[in-house]
């Protein structure tokens, strides 16, 4: 098994973190950002958007994080990240598919004007509006961890890391937060974990 992307991509952070979840095998490639790569054509054969990550296991090629994230679970998670019933699988798909609908953009804004961009550069206003949201938005999912352990009920599954990957990003920018005690407490539950140490509480840059 073989990931292309580099460490601190959010998105090859969720692969690696499933990964070391499921105590697999495999060697990631430093590719995109300052380590460049995307365009050359062997690159562009295993993905045509040239965008990290890409996930090779054996003859199957994965792109599009979340979907590296499932095909990992599935093959190799059953009845653990990957539920087996179809109907508690689609609580964790909702919530995967939430943070890249609902989340995600408030998150590029404030990410990207505060951590990315220089200080003379920055819209606070815009900024600010975005993160006063994002704290709203963030209520959601604490309602939702209310009575639960994890996404599903009572242990990790694929639906927890790209929330995971998200909410350390979002504690470490210089914002005003709301009180997410539930969320908060899923948090710690996750710091505990040897691969999200690893592979997702890294710098942040």
């Amino acid at each position: 098994m073989k990931i292309w992307g580099r460490p601190n991509s959010i998105n090859v952070q969720k692969v690696m973190w499933a990964v070391g979840e499921l105590g697999l095998d495999h060697e990631r490639v430093d590719v995109g950002g300052a380590f460049g790569g995307l365009d050359t054509d062997d690159y562009g054969r295993m993905n045509p958007n040239r965008k990290i990550p890409v996930l090779q296991d054996g003859e199957t090629v994965v792109w599009e994080s979340h979907t590296c994230v499932r095909y990992l679970a599935a093959r190799y998670g059953e009845g653990g990240l990957w539920p087996l019933d179809p109907a508690r699988r689609s609580v964790a798909d909702r919530w995967m598919d939430w943070k890249f609908t609902t989340l995600h953009p408030l998150m590029h804004i404030c990410f990207w004007g505060l951590i990315r961009t220089p200080d003379a550069d920055r819209d606070m206003p815009v900024i600010e509006r975005a993160a006063a949201d994002l704290g709203e938005t963030w209520r959601l999912f604490d309602t939702h961890l209310q009575q639960r352990t994890f996404v599903l009920g009572d242990r990790l599954t694929m639906g927890d890391i790209p929330l995971g990957c998200a909410f350390y990003r979002y504690v470490n920018l210089p914002i005003k937060r709301p009180a997410l005690p539930a969320v908060e407490a899923w948090y710690e539950r996750l710091q505990s974990r040897d691969p999200f140490r690893k592979h997702v509480v890294i710098p942040v840059t």
